[in-house]
C-alpha cells in the first residue's frame, strides 16, 4: 500500500494489535512487525513514526528482546510504551531498575500538557499502568513530562530527536485519554495527514488483484463468514469469471449453515459467481478420530481444507491461485517475532508445507475484523452478512472440547441454536459482540425425571468487544440464561448441565477450545 503509515514494533506485548487499531482509527495505516525488523528494511518502508509496544521481559536482562540502537538515529518519530519506553531508556544510556513499588490497573497520573503528546489531556489523567521496572533515570536530552505517585517517569521526551515514552498503556481504553495521546503522535509529532480510508482500500485491492492475477484462474476458499464472503465478492469484481468459489462442508458448521451459505452464494443467489459445494463431513470426522489436542485439530482441518481444495482445481483444471480470508489478526495470533502463537489459524499457521498453486492472494490480510465489514458494505454486501458474527475457520471443531465425533457435532448444533434463538428473542443480538454454545469434555451426574444422567455439559460463550483484541464478558439477564438452560436440557439429547463462561480476553481466549 503506497501511503503514509506507522509501524509498531513488537516486543512480545499482549496489546501489539490494538495499538495498530487505534493508530488507524486515526485514519492511519499501521502494520505490526517484529522488534528484530533490520534498520535497512525500516528505511526501505519509509514510516512516518514507529511505536514500540510493551512486553513481559526486562531491559537489562541479555535475553530480554532487544531493537538497534541505529532506529534512534533515522530522523523518524518513535513512541515507546511500557517496556518500549524502558528499552527506549536503556539504549540511549538511560536507567532502568527494579521499581520498588510495581504499578497495575488504573492509576491517576500528572502529565505536562505543554507536551504535545499531551495536548488538550487533562493535567491530572487516568492511565493504566503494568509494570514492575521502572525508568529510575532518563537518557541525556530528555525530559520528564509525566510522573504518578510511584513512578517518578511516567513519560519523558527529547523533543529535538523526535523520542517519545510512556509508561502507561494509552492504547486500551482504560486510559481515558489514551486516544488523544495517540492521536497527538500520529497527526502532530508524525505529522500523518489521516487520509487512510476504506473506499480507497477497495479500489485500491481491486485494481492490484486484476494486476496480480492477469488471466489466471481463482479458487476462493468460501466459508459464508464474513471474511471469505468479503474475499470472495472482492474477487468477483476484480476478476468475474475467472473466479470459481468451493465452499467446503466439513461438518462442523453451524446447524443448518451449510444450506444457507449455498442459498447466498449459490446459483439462486444474487451473485454471479462459479459456485461449488463439497459435501466432506465424513472424510474430515475421519482425519480428526481420536485427536484432543486443538493446536492439532486446527493444524487437521486447515491442511484437509487445502486438500479438498487442491482436488477441487485438479477437476476445474489448471488453477493459478488459491485466495483465503485471512484478516491481519489471524496473522499476528499466528506468531509474529517474540510474540506467543496463541493459536494458529487453518489460513494461516495451518497451511502444509506444499501446497499446489502458483500462489496464495489473501486480500484482507491487512484489516481487523470492523475494517473488513466496513470494507463489505463499501462492496455492497447486504447488512446480514457483513454483520454476522465471526465463525473460526476449524468450526466447531475447537468448540468441541476434546475428541469430536459426530454425535457431538449434533450436540452442540442444537445447543447453539437454542441459544441464538432465546438471544434474538431476548432482543439482545445487536448488544453482544460474539455469542454462542461450545461443547465441554466433562460429564457428570445429573437426574432427569426419577432416572440417573450421565451427560455433558455445554458452556455458553457471550463477550462485547469494539475489536475483538479485548473482551468482556456480556452481562446477559439471568432470566435469559435460565430459559436457555431449561431448553437446552429439555430438548438437546445427551446434555445435563449448563454453564456460562465469565473469562474476559485476555486472560481467556473469545474462543472456547
Amino acid at each position: 500500500m503506497n501511503q503514509e503509515k506507522v509501524i509498531v514494533l513488537d516486543f512480545g506485548g499482549q496489546y501489539n494489535q490494538l495499538i495498530a487499531r487505534r493508530v488507524r482509527e486515526c485514519n492511519v495505516y499501521c502494520e505490526v512487525h517484529s522488534c528484530q525488523l533490520s534498520v535497512e528494511r525500516i528505511r526501505e518502508m519509509s514510516p512516518k513514526g514507529i511505536i514500540f509496544t510493551g512486553g513481559p521481559d526486562s531491559v537489562y536482562l541479555e535475553e530480554s528482546p532487544r531493537c538497534s540502537r541505529e532506529i534512534f538515529d533515522l530522523g523518524i518519530p518513535v513512541l515507546g510504551i511500557c517496556y518500549g519506553s524502558q528499552i527506549m531508556a536503556h539504549l540511549l544510556g538511560g536507567a532502568v531498575k527494579t521499581a520498588p513499588v510495581s504499578e497495575y490497573g488504573k492509576t491517576e497520573t500528572n502529565v505536562d500538557t505543554s507536551c504535545t503528546l499531551f495536548k488538550n489531556v487533562s493535567g491530572s489523567t487516568i492511565c493504566w499502568m503494568s509494570h514492575t521496572d521502572y525508568i529510575e533515570r532518563p537518557p541525556e536530552g530528555f525530559r520528564i513530562t509525566a510522573h504518578t505517585q510511584d513512578c517518578p517517569v511516567a513519560a519523558m521526551e527529547c523533543t529535538q530527536r523526535n523520542l517519545y515514552a510512556v509508561q502507561f498503556h494509552p492504547e486500551v481504553m482504560h486510559t481515558t485519554e489514551g486516544q488523544k495521546m495517540l492521536s497527538n503522535f500520529v497527526h502532530d509529532i508524525c505529522g500523518c495527514a489521516g487520509q487512510w480510508k476504506m473506499d480507497s482500500f477497495v479500489e485500491t485491492a481491486i485494481r492490484e488483484i486484476r494486476e496480480r492475477a492477469g488471466n489466471g484462474k481463482v479458487l476462493c476458499a468460501l466459508s459464508g463468514g464474513v471474511d471469505s464472503s468479503v474475499a470472495a465478492v472482492l474477487l468477483s469484481k476484480a476478476v468475474g469469471k475467472q473466479l470459481t468459489c468451493v465452499f467446503v462442508d466439513h461438518g462442523l458448521l453451524r446447524k443448518d449453515e451449510g444450506d444457507e451459505v449455498e442459498a447466498v452464494f449459490g446459483p439462486e443467489g444474487p451473485y454471479d459467481l462459479n459456485f461449488i459445494r463439497v459435501n466432506a463431513q465424513e472424510r474430515f470426522y475421519k482425519k480428526l478420530a481420536g485427536v484432543e489436542e486443538p493446536e492439532q485439530k486446527r493444524r487437521i482441518i486447515g491442511e484437509e481444507f487445502i486438500r479438498v481444495f487442491e482436488e477441487e482445481a485438479k477437476k476445474i483444471g489448471a488453477v493459478d491461485y488459491l485466495v483465503q480470508g485471512t484478516i491481519y489478526p489471524d496473522v499476528i495470533e499466528s506468531g509474529l517475532g517474540k510474540s506467543a502463537v496463541i493459536k494458529s489459524h487453518h489460513n494461516v499457521g495451518g497451511l502444509p508445507d506444499h501446497v499446489d498453486f502458483k500462489e496464495i492472494i489473501e486480500p484482507l490480510r491487512l484489516l481487523f475484523k470492523d475494517e473488513v465489514r466496513r470494507a463489505g458494505r463499501e462492496l455492497g454486501i447486504p447488512e446480514h452478512l457483513v454483520s454476522r458474527q465471526p465463525f473460526p475457520g476449524p468450526g466447531l471443531g475447537i468448540r468441541i472440547i476434546g475428541e469430536v465425533t459426530a454425535e457431538k457435532v449434533k450436540i452442540v448444533q442444537d445447543a447453539d441454536a437454542v441459544y441464538r434463538e432465546e438471544i434474538a428473542k431476548a432482543g439482545l443480538a445487536d448488544s453482544i459482540s460474539q455469542y454462542f454454545a461450545a461443547l465441554t469434555n466433562m460429564r457428570s451426574v445429573g437426574v432427569m425425571g426419577d432416572d440417573r444422567t450421565y451427560d455433558y455439559a455445554v458452556v455458553l460463550r457471550a463477550v462485547t468487544t469494539s475489536d475483538f483484541m479485548t473482551a468482556e464478558c456480556a452481562n446477559i439477564p439471568f432470566e435469559v440464561l435460565q430459559r436457555v438452560m431449561n431448553r437446552i436440557v429439555n430438548e438437546v439429547k445427551g446434555v445435563n448441565r449448563v454453564l456460562y463462561d465469565l473469562t474476559s480476553k485476555p486472560p481467556g481466549t473469545i474462543e472456547f477450545e
